[in-house]
């Protein structure tokens, strides 16, 4: 027995404990408010299926050796773009999903090609270009958004030119589509969102894979140490990309699985910030700048998002009166956001 809790200890880590144990107790506390339990717990799931892919996107640029990837926004674009497509052809369901996918990968396939040559050529400064990389981008594309020419009336404001800032996806029948796909009652206490939570296992399967093959042991060389990988004729540089590649790929599909549980695709400056949450789930869930786990990234996905969904009706709960709950729902936020972000950069 104490062997085993030695075992969990050495590989969860203290800070994964502490934060477990957070969780915990806030759960606690939410049964013992009487807010409603299971309803945290269905959405904690939806956060955590719906943000997940994002998560997964930084694990093939940790490994590749380009760390986290703060030019997220590059790949979640490319995901809007295939989206806004397939709302433009009236497609419906999984004919829209798939063809939003369809379009998307080699959107962001090429986004990721360029954007690779452009980290291979800042060694060393990465996580600082992908981060003006993913603001800029950002801002450039809310121009785009009001010259594309779209011309389906859901998509276009009624008065003037461009595009609206929220899409609604409720009549392409993309809402809610993955997250009610297969879903069931769990004793009549939540439905659990069976597609979403299965999509998401189901990529992370596939980048286990990939990571196990002669290509991905080959990039995961590459990524940890260059100058061995170099000197058995592994081209570091051509790694790097790859997973430049696959990261900014899941985070297109990513935010096509995240707009289709919020409802709505939002354009201009929604993307600005998507990357910093992602990066805070994988290095909360125990992965470094330079090493990642697909373990590592469902836990960092279940922790972060459950303590985000959990917080705020428990400090609600507890102070009733004014904002303050909605200040310590930030503080804790950004408090998990600072933490990985410290730990991306080094600190202890």
């Amino acid at each position: 027995m104490t062997s085993t809790i030695n075992s969990i200890y050495k590989k969860l880590g203290l800070p994964r404990i502490i934060i477990i144990s957070l969780l915990v107790f806030v759960y606690i506390l939410a049964y013992i408010l009487k807010i409603p339990f299971f309803g945290l717990f269905e959405s904690h799931l939806v956060r955590m299926g719906m943000n997940g892919l994002l998560v997964l996107a930084m694990a093939p640029a940790i490994m590749s050796g380009v760390g986290m990837n703060f030019g997220l926004p590059l790949g979640i674009v490319c995901g809007l773009i295939g989206g806004l497509v397939s709302l433009e052809l009236n497609l419906k369901g999984f004919a829209a999903f798939s063809v939003a996918i369809i379009i998307a990968i080699p959107l962001a396939s090429l986004a990721g090609l360029l954007y690779g040559k452009l980290l291979n050529k800042v060694k060393g400064s990465e996580m600082m270009v992908a981060t003006y990389t993913g603001f800029a981008i950002t801002s450039l594309m809310c121009i785009v958004w009001l010259i594309l020419p779209f011309n389906n009336p859901k998509l276009r404001w009624p008065i003037g030119k461009g595009l609206r800032t929220t899409i609604s996806l409720v009549d392409s029948g993309l809402d809610k589509l993955l997250n009610k796909w297969l879903s069931f009652s769990v004793f009549g206490w939540f439905d659990f969102p069976t597609g979403l939570i299965l999509f998401f296992l189901v990529m992370c399967l596939f980048m286990w894979i990939f990571f196990n093959t002669k290509t991905g042991r080959a990039m995961k060389a590459a990524g940890s140490n260059p100058k061995f990988a170099a000197a058995t004729g592994i081209n570091v540089d051509n790694q790097r990309i790859l997973g430049t590649i696959l990261s900014t790929i899941l985070g297109a599909i990513g935010i096509i699985v995240y707009a289709q549980s919020y409802g709505f695709f939002q354009l201009y400056k929604a993307p600005l910030m998507m990357a910093f949450p992602a990066v805070a789930g994988i290095l909360i869930g125990g992965a470094s700048s330079s090493k990642a786990k697909i373990s590592q990234v469902i836990l960092g996905a279940f922790i972060f998002q459950g303590l985000l969904v959990v917080s705020l009706p428990v400090a609600s709960k507890l102070i009733p009166e004014g904002n303050l709950s909605e200040v310590m729902r930030v503080i804790i936020q950004y408090g998990i956001i600072l933490y990985a972000l410290t730990k991306a950069g080094g600190g202890k």
